[in-house]
């Protein structure tokens, strides 16, 4: 590959600390996540307040990813990824010390901020590394930082269970995170970034790379919509008890799980744009069955189906996106990802509002229709492989 120097390192190896940063990643931020009931009981703060205070985050994190894209047009993603790194674990250890809702309202939105300055430039590493594979990598690669969200989870309930305080629970992790970064870092792919002609730092994604943006669009708003709406569905459609409400959030993670690992297999059995459109019609059969057949036994069938949906389709529309020919891969996830977020923010609250008006199950027959929007812009795709090879051509788009 042009630009990259791999100084002795195998492909092998480069995808295993790849694959570490993804670790690090998914532990940090689910480890941050089982927290959280602690932190809002230290700091007496009802729903509403939690709600609003737990904003900051994503506000950071979509703030921020131009400059990151910016960033990235100028300095090699291993550089940012693990300063990324290091901010983001730092940055993991404060809000078990801090003292009033406004401290942690501002570690919150650097928090987010510093994710996605990791997240982004992890993304752009892995994409690169998967061109030096003929077949394809990434979506294991996300099926890992599934694995370390479990495993982090885990971890917090046994550091709850056993009353260790949020602020030493934190830190350890943090300081255990950093040090794996610190120690998988010179082993990372070394690649200068393309140059490409200057635009502002905040604009919207160009014509070329609309089409994946829309893509990421509808897939991160549905995926949020599981996170914040699986278990209420249940609770208030089906009228579940709590446990089992838990477990159809539970049976959507591991389907999402499964279907990461059992992606990369999938692509080089039928190819990227049969998977993926395959994988939208998932989520769209996933939702309207929970939606026309509000019994929990089909729903968490439904369920299950929009795990294996979601599970595959942004990271495999980062490897497309990072292939356009002429483009900075850093860039071109950014642009993509700053449309997608957008999704995953502002799609869930319409849940709400919708089924405020009407109820949740209409809410949810209209969240389907995202899953359309999925199917319609990858028809528009060229067909690509795993290979870094198969570079899609711009007037192809």
């Amino acid at each position: 590959m042009d630009a990259v120097t791999l100084k002795n390192k195998s492909p092998r190896q480069l995808r295993l600390v790849t694959s570490v940063f993804f670790f690090i990643s998914g532990f940090s931020y689910s480890t941050w996540a089982s927290r959280i009931p602690s932190i809002q009981q230290h700091l007496h703060l009802n729903e509403a307040q939690l709600g609003a205070v737990l904003l900051a985050m994503p506000v950071g994190l979509i703030v921020t990813l131009p400059i990151t894209g910016k960033l990235l047009g100028h300095f090699e993603s291993r550089l940012i990824m693990f300063t990324g790194a290091l901010i983001f674990n730092f940055l993991l250890s404060l809000p078990g010390i801090v003292v009033n809702t406004l401290q942690l309202i501002l570690v919150l939105f650097c928090f987010g901020s510093a994710r996605n300055l990791m997240n982004l430039s992890l993304n752009t590493q892995a994409v690169d590394v998967q061109a030096l594979y003929s077949r394809s990598i990434l979506t294991t690669m996300h099926g890992i930082w599934s694995l370390a969200g479990f495993a982090g989870a885990g971890l917090g309930y046994l550091m709850v269970l056993f009353s260790v305080s949020t602020a030493w629970h934190l830190l350890s992790v943090s300081l255990a995170m950093m040090i794996a970064a610190s120690v998988c870092f010179p082993y990372t792919l070394e690649k200068k970034p393309q140059p490409q002609a200057k635009k502002p730092v905040f604009s919207l994604p160009d014509k070329q790379m609309m089409k994946f943006a829309l893509i990421c669009f509808g897939v991160m708003a549905c995926e949020n919509i599981m996170y914040d709406w699986s278990g209420i569905y249940f609770l208030k459609v089906i009228h579940s008890s709590k446990a089992a409400s838990i477990g159809a959030y539970v049976i959507y993670m591991v389907t999402m799980t499964i279907g990461r690992f059992a992606g990369d297999k999938l692509v080089d059995i039928i190819g990227i744009k049969k998977l993926l459109t395959y994988s939208g019609w998932f989520i769209f059969c996933g939702l309207m069955i929970a939606v026309l057949f509000p019994f929990q036994a089909i729903a968490s069938v439904g369920f299950a189906l929009v795990g294996l949906g979601v599970s595959c389709i942004v990271p495999l529309v980062f490897s497309i996106a990072g292939k356009v020919k002429g483009a900075n891969t850093g860039q071109s996830l950014a642009a993509v990802s700053t449309i997608g977020y957008l999704g995953f923010l502002l799609v869930p609250p319409m849940v709400g509002f919708i089924a405020q008006v009407t109820n949740l199950q209409w809410s949810f027959a209209v969240i389907a229709l995202m899953s359309l929007i999925i199917i319609y812009n990858v028809a528009k795709l060229p067909d690509v492989t795993a290979s870094g090879k198969d570079i899609v051509q711009v007037e192809e788009m």
